[in-house]
C-alpha cells in the first residue's frame, strides 16, 4: 500500500477547482499509461477521464465513480505534502477517492473479471457539478454501466468502518444566491435611501421561518445563510447587498415547497423595502438514493468480512452530485471511515491513510464477486 499512499500525497499537493483539474488529469493519465494496456481503453472528457477494462466474457458493465476536484480552502494540516496551490485544498477527500480508484484499476488491469468495468474520474463535484453532464456524453452512452458504485470518506467513523443504508443516503441540495438593489446615500440622510443592509438582515431572519413554520415537522430541511456582503464604508448607506447560502431537503417535493416559500418572502422584501431582488439557485444536486436490492446485497457481503465493521447509518443532509448517476443507473454509495478529528471541508482535515487499503481490498473482493454473477 505504500505506493498508493504516495499517490494520495502526490494528488493532495495539487488540488484544483471544478473543471480546472488539469494537473490532476495529467497525473492520472501518466499513472494509467504505465499500467498494462492490453485490457485498458482510456478516454478523456473535459478534465475528467473514462477508463474501460475489458472483461473476459462480458455480460454486463460495472461502473465506479471517483470525484477529482478540491475546495477553495487554505490548508492548515501541517502536512509535509501540503497543498502547493494557494487557497485550494483537498478538504473533502477526493484525493483518497481517486487513489482508491487507481488501486482498483491497477488490480483489474492485470486480473480482469468476466464483466466489463468502467471507471469515471469525474470533475467538478464540489461545483458547478460534473456528474450530470458526464452522463450526457457520447462516451457514457457507449459505455453506460448496468450498475454503479462510489464511496465518500467519513471522518467521524473509525478506519475499518463501512457505513451505508438502503434508500435515501444524501439530501437534495441547492445553492442559494440573493442579490438586493436599493438606493444608496449619505448615512446622515437615511430617509432619502433604501438601505440594503437593513433589507438583507430582515430577509435572513425571515428565511429562518421557512423550516420552522412551512416544513412538516416530520420532514427535514435546512436553509442556511453562510455569507452576507454589502456596503462600502461606514458612513454610506448600502445600495447593494448579497446573501449566499444553501438549501437541503430529504425529498424533491420539499425542495419545491421551500423554494416557493423563499420566493414569496423575497417578493415581500421587494415591496417592503422598495428594492429589486434576484435569486440564483446555482448548482442543484439530486438526492443520493441507494438502490434497495443492490445495497442490501452489498451490506450482506460486507457483514461477512472480518476485516471491516458494517454500520447501517442514517441519511445525511450532505449533498453529492453522484445522485444524478443513481437517478439513471442502479447503484449505491457508502461511507468509508477515516478517523479524522476534523470534519469534511475543514482546513485541518487529516484522514487516516490506512483507510485506503481497507477500501481497495473491500472493493476488489466485491467487484470480483459481482463479476462472477
Amino acid at each position: 500500500m505504500d505506493s498508493f499512499i504516495q499517490v494520495r500525497r502526490d494528488l493532495h499537493k495539487i488540488p484544483e477547482l471544478g473543471y480546472q483539474e488539469y494537473k490532476t488529469q495529467k497525473y492520472l493519465l501518466a499513472y494509467l499509461k504505465n499500467l498494462p494496456q492490453e485490457n485498458l481503453e482510456i478516454r478523456t472528457w473535459k478534465t475528467g477521464i473514462f477508463v474501460k477494462i475489458k472483461g473476459q466474457s462480458p455480460r454486463k458493465t460495472i461502473g465506479y465513480r471517483a470525484d477529482m476536484d478540491g475546495l477553495p480552502i487554505t490548508e492548515e494540516t501541517g502536512y509535509e505534502f501540503t497543498s502547493e496551490h494557494a487557497g485550494q485544498m483537498h478538504a473533502c477527500g477526493h484525493d483518497f477517492h481517486m487513489t482508491i480508484a487507481l488501486g482498483l484499476i491497477t488490480h483489474f488491469a492485470q486480473h480482469p473479471v468476466m464483466d466489463d468495468l468502467v471507471f469515471m474520474f469525474q470533475p467538478a463535484e464540489e461545483g458547478p457539478g460534473g456528474a450530470e453532464p458526464m452522463l450526457r456524453t457520447d462516451i457514457m452512452k457507449e459505455w453506460k454501466p448496468d450498475l454503479v458504485l462510489a464511496l465518500h470518506i467519513a471522518p467521524e467513523y473509525p478506519v475499518g468502518t463501512i457505513a451505508t443504508k438502503e434508500g435515501l443516503l444524501f439530501a437534495n441540495t441547492s445553492e442559494l444566491y440573493i442579490d438586493l438593489k436599493g438606493k444608496g446615500g449619505h448615512a446622515a440622510y437615511p430617509h432619502l435611501t433604501n438601505d440594503m443592509i437593513v433589507a438583507a438582515c430582515s430577509l435572513v431572519t425571515q428565511l429562518q421561518t421557512i423550516v420552522a413554520r412551512n416544513v412538516d415537522p416530520l420532514d427535514s430541511a435546512v436553509v442556511t445563510v453562510g455569507k452576507i456582503t454589502g456596503g462600502t464604508v461606514q458612513n454610506i448607506i448600502a445600495e447593494n447587498a448579497r446573501i449566499e447560502g444553501t438549501i437541503r431537503t430529504l425529498s424533491p417535493e420539499s425542495m419545491i415547497k421551500v423554494k416557493r416559500r423563499l420566493e414569496a418572502i423575497v417578493n415581500g422584501i421587494e415591496v417592503g423595502y422598495e428594492c429589486k431582488a434576484s435569486i440564483d439557485y446555482g448548482a442543484m444536486y439530486h438526492q443520493v438514493y441507494n438502490e434497495s436490492t443492490l445495497t442490501k446485497e452489498f451490506m450482506e457481503f460486507v457483514s461477512r468480512m472480518n476485516e471491516v465493521e458494517l454500520v447501517e447509518c442514517k441519511e445525511a443532509m450532505t449533498g453529492e452530485d453522484f445522485g444524478y448517476m443513481l437517478k439513471e443507473i442502479p447503484g449505491l454509495m457508502f461511507w468509508l471511515g477515516v478517523s479524522s478529528e476534523y470534519g469534511l471541508h475543514h482546513s485541518k482535515l487529516k484522514p487516516n491513510e490506512r483507510a485506503i487499503e481497507t477500501a481497495i481490498a473491500l472493493l476488489i473482493r466485491y467487484i470480483e464477486y459481482k463479476g462472477k454473477e
